[in-house]
């Protein structure tokens, strides 16, 4: 687990953390090219009367979710990171029947969203968030000194990211028809070289090293598959360790263009300048 929390002095200033850490669990999952929905959801035995789980929506996750399509139209973009930007966003967000078993009032379901909006489904919850003010800093006396000069119980949240589970979340939204690519903020290399290795034809191999120490020198970084196996069975391989760029070196290289392939779309012809481009961009 990925965990954090918060202690504010009141239940405003609580809440805008909690706000903050809402638009910045969003962020996060977007930058990992993950479409996380936010549901209202049940505190539980931590307690308080504010929470959100994040869910992916998957066939096998392990939560029924019942939300409003319209709640993907929804841009990160649209908001900043000031109070009232972080507070219309939770607001837009809320203003969607969004929620897991839980939660879920089928006569509202009904009621609030159109049949052709409606979405039943399965997810896997990747986040949650809690605020639960005093409940715990109360019974432990825990105080500080208000500038009005009395002692108040601070407010506190919760936060956490399964780290795990979102390891898993990454492969269902990713891996299609026995193919998978890894988000490239994730990948453990942007990039790797597939070679055609031949004992009788070393000139493949010294153009793959020569093109490997030029990324590295670029801080890109890269893998180079030099085995000695033929190149559907590196093709496969690579189907499924799901590096998002591949550049191979084989029958169809030219002088000084090169195969380059994104997984899951066609190869193109590319020299080394135009590669260092597409992968730092």
């Amino acid at each position: 687990m990925k965990d954090a929390y918060s202690f504010d002095i009141d239940d405003e200033q609580a809440k805008q953390s909690y706000n903050k850490m809402f638009y910045a669990y969003l962020k996060t999952f977007n930058k990992l090219e993950l479409q996380a929905i936010p549901m209202a959801a049940d505190a539980g035995p931590i307690g308080g009367d504010l929470s959100h789980e994040f869910i992916i929506l998957a066939e096998t996750g392990e939560s029924n979710v019942y939300t409003d399509k319209n709640i993907f139209d929804i841009k990160l973009n649209n908001y900043d990171f000031t109070k009232d930007s972080l507070e219309k966003m939770r607001n837009d967000f809320s203003e969607f029947y969004s929620v897991t078993d839980e939660k879920f009032n089928k006569d509202r379901f009904d009621k609030k969203i159109k049949k052709e909006d409606q979405i039943k489904t399965k997810g896997i919850e990747v986040g949650h968030i809690f605020y639960f003010g005093d409940k715990y800093s109360k019974p432990l006396n825990c105080l500080v000194d208000h500038q009005e000069g009395k002692k108040v119980p601070v407010k506190m949240g919760s936060y956490g990211i399964g780290v795990s589970r979102l390891v898993g979340a990454i492969i269902e939204a990713n891996f299609q028809n026995e193919v998978m690519k890894w988000p490239k903020s994730v990948s453990p290399y942007d990039v790797v070289i597939i070679v055609s290795v031949s004992k009788n034809n070393k000139q493949s191999l010294e153009i793959a090293v020569k093109i490997y120490k030029e990324l590295q020198k670029q801080k890109i970084d890269v893998l180079l598959d030099d085995v000695d196996e033929n190149m559907s069975a590196k093709f496969k391989k690579h189907e499924l360790i799901g590096i998002p760029y591949q550049i191979i070196i084989g029958s169809k290289s030219e002088e000084s263009r090169f195969e380059f392939k994104e997984v899951g779309k066609d190869a193109i012809l590319l020299n080394l300048e135009e590669i260092k481009e597409k992968i730092k961009n």
